[in-house]
């Protein structure tokens, strides 16, 4: 969507493709992060975003083991904002289509789901949907970490310990600044505030989730308890394991992010774990790099493969470190931890975390990154450039 915003304000013809008929889908990525902020800055619609619904913090504070300890302190991120934002991410979703939509080069196709590429002897011509084909100059592939655009591509796997477990529960004004994470020697909570509820993840060991079950609800409910008082009164609103939705984790990327014709950003090209929320920040960087080199030869009518194996070299090293980061601590801290005997490993974080400058690290890895994206695309008219793009019904998808 954020790609498809760049590009039409740039003058490009795009469409794009969204399985379902809303965006209404739960327990998706809802951080937006000051360097999207910052995005939203550069575009001038920031005021007009910051005045949808959203709560935000500047510092996060952990407990841990029963000590609370300073996390990510956003106050002295480089950014206009400096806090982390928290929204539903269709409403996120909904404002990009709102800002995206006054560019007449802009067409959003609900209900239609991409199945697979349009291939030819030069590369990838245009995108087969649950609607018919698509011809396009240019194929972004940007269907998450099932994606079925990216199929054929080299993918490299990498090792995962946990699951999460998201839920919702009843938040009331009392509750005050709950706690964003909290670690148990077995337990590990994060805690969203979206106004009148909860948004919990709860991390289990991978492949644990049927076990749980066995157990029972009861017991479940009893463990949220007891890492978490403030929800004990509560817990009881879980009702069934319906309202628990596992999202099976996985840290994945690509070898190769693009083929002629073809280009995957986002989850497509690299599954996060959700350790630091960073999942949603990296696509959405993912998409300004790729509308500041895409816009020109997308208007000239060419896309050569040297402009989308640059997109990859831009943005592969950042990928590449957050994810050694991530699977680090999922080594080192969250595997030992769900086994029952992590107390030394989050003696260890807590040691490291109380370093006076490792707030301030922590926020501009997760917040900002060390390779943030400028908006470069320009805002232009819509109009077709060359005799190639006239030959195309979509240039770019």
């Amino acid at each position: 969507m954020v790609a498809g915003w760049l590009l039409a304000r740039a003058g490009v013809d795009v469409t794009v493709l969204e399985k379902h008929r809303d965006f209404l889908r739960d327990f998706r990525g809802d951080t937006i992060h000051p360097s999207t902020l910052e995005m939203m800055y550069e575009l001038g619609v920031l005021d007009e975003f910051l005045a949808l619904p959203h709560t935000r913090q500047d510092r996060i504070g952990i407990d841990l083991l029963g000590t609370r300890v300073a996390g990510p302190d956003f106050r002295h991120v480089p950014a206009h904002c400096k806090f982390i934002a928290f929204m539903p991410q269709w409403d996120f979703l909904r404002f990009v289509e709102q800002q995206a939509k006054r560019y007449p080069s802009f067409h959003l196709r609900m209900q239609t789901e991409a199945t697979g590429v349009v291939s030819d002897a030069e590369g990838v011509v245009g995108v087969r949907t649950t609607k018919g084909e698509i011809r396009s100059l240019l194929v972004l592939g940007a269907d998450g970490r099932r994606s079925v655009i990216r199929e054929g591509l080299p993918l490299r796997e990498l090792s995962v310990p946990i699951d999460v477990l998201w839920m919702r529960l009843p938040r009331r004004p009392s509750d005050g600044d709950a706690l964003f994470g909290t670690l148990r020697a077995d337990q590990f909570l994060v805690m969203i505030d979206r106004g009148d509820y909860w948004q919990c993840a709860y991390l289990i060991r991978k492949g644990s989730f049927d076990a749980l079950k066995e157990a029972g609800l009861p017991a479940f409910r009893a463990r949220l308890a007891a890492i978490a008082p403030v929800l004990a009164d509560r817990v009881d609103a879980l009702t069934s394991w319906d309202d628990l939705k596992l999202l099976s984790v996985t840290v994945d990327r690509l070898v190769r992010w693009w083929r002629s014709g073809l280009l995957c950003i986002g989850d497509a090209a690299h599954a996060m774990s959700p350790v630091g929320g960073v999942g949603i920040n990296l696509a959405i960087q993912d998409a300004i790099a790729a509308a500041n080199a895409l816009w020109r030869p997308l208007r000239d009518g060419m896309v050569p493969d040297h402009v989308l194996a640059g997109i990859q070299r831009r943005r592969s090293l950042m990928t590449a470190v957050i994810q050694r980061i991530q699977t680090t601590l999922h080594e080192k801290l969250l595997a030992p931890l769900l086994a029952g005997h992590g107390e030394d490993a989050v003696r260890d974080m807590r040691r490291v975390i109380s370093l006076p400058f490792v707030p301030r690290l922590m926020a501009r890895t997760v917040g900002v990154g060390f390779r943030r994206e400028h908006v470069r695309s320009p805002e232009m008219p819509f109009g077709p450039t060359s005799a190639a793009q006239e030959d195309h019904q979509h240039p770019a998808l």
